[in-house]
């Protein structure tokens, strides 16, 4: 990176940290399309990073996620504080873009200067989570939001990945649904540090309220923190204002108890973790294009070596240690 580029790239962080909305479009797109000039803005940003309150908003399609945050983001609003939000979309399979995306949610607030609203596609990430999700809500961070919300596209059981990036996690379920039974068997109940029951004026609410109590229950989850279950209804706005408040004393409590440090070090230790495995995975995949590799492989064929030894003398090379007998 060239000392010109380098002063481009720190005019475009000061300006994402002034919250110019252009400014934060641009970096995200850059994380999107894998920019070359994304680390250095993310160097540059992470110093400036750690302030907003992240809330993960899952839940299966058609739970009514979008709906609930365009509410909240009203009452947040009303208080006076700023607010951001990545909202995951399918990827369409022909343009590799969201199918969905900020023309369709939330379009009351984009006009707002204090809200910040971006789709992004899954790209395939059975997590829900595309691989620049968490590297946008730094961006948005680092903007100087308050309040971030992340809400996935609700794919099942890898849904459970927004924990790891995430505050809080508000998990959003409908009567009628069997939605409990499978969170359930995907182990979502673990992740989950509030229920929504939405659209809480239809037939077997009350079912479904008990059926999360008892769940919970069987879990333990009530040693430390048992998760409120909150029964909303969007189009009313009913009980939007309850939802918020215990969003905040959850936040509350992550603070009183250093669960709140916990979780962020468990955080960047996953995440350091998948850059290492990314590199790595990178420089094995250049190394594996030389002939070299091909002639071990024979070897292994030939019953010379064992796959595991030819994996082993491999992975010594790319940390420089290369074995005696590597041949």
């Amino acid at each position: 990176m060239s000392a010109v580029n380098r002063a481009a790239i720190e005019d475009w962080s000061a300006r994402i940290r002034r919250g110019e909305k252009r400014a934060v479009a641009r970096g995200i797109s850059w994380i999107e399309n894998r920019d070359p000039r994304r680390e250095p803005l993310l160097e540059s940003l992470h110093p400036h990073t750690g302030n907003a309150f992240l809330i993960g908003v899952t839940g299966a399609p058609g739970a009514g996620k979008s709906s609930l945050v365009d509410r909240l983001i009203d009452g947040i609003r009303r208080e006076g504080k700023t607010v951001g939000v990545v909202a995951v979309d399918p990827t369409s399979p022909f343009t590799g873009g969201s199918l969905l995306g900020d023309r369709v949610r939330m379009t009351r607030h984009a006009l707002d200067k204090g809200v910040f609203i971006r789709s992004m596609g899954s790209r395939g990430n059975l997590g829900g989570l595309s691989r620049g999700t968490r590297e946008a809500v730094r961006v948005l961070d680092a903007a100087g939001l308050d309040v971030i919300f992340v809400e996935t596209v609700g794919v099942g059981q890898s849904e459970i990945d927004i924990m790891h990036m995430v505050d809080t996690v508000a998990l959003v379920l409908t009567p009628g649904s069997g939605d409990a039974v499978q969170v359930f068997k995907a182990g979502i109940m673990e992740a989950a540090d509030l229920f929504v029951v939405n659209k809480a004026d239809q037939p077997g609410t009350q079912r479904l309220v008990k059926d999360i109590g008892e769940l919970l229950d069987l879990t333990g989850r009530s040693r430390s923190w048992r998760p409120p279950i909150v029964e909303t209804t969007v189009k009313e706005g009913r009980s939007i204002d309850a939802l918020w408040r215990e969003l905040l004393r959850h936040r509350h409590h992550l603070t009183e108890t250093g669960e709140g440090e916990r979780r962020h070090r468990d955080h960047l230790r996953r995440e350091v973790e998948a850059i290492m495995e990314e590199e790595l995975r990178s420089r094995l995949q250049k190394r594996m294009r030389e002939s070299r590799f091909t002639a071990d492989l024979d070897r292994v064929h030939g019953r010379e070596w064992t796959p595991h030894e030819m994996a082993r003398n491999w992975l010594d090379r790319l940390s420089g240690r290369e074995r005696g007998n590597g041949g």
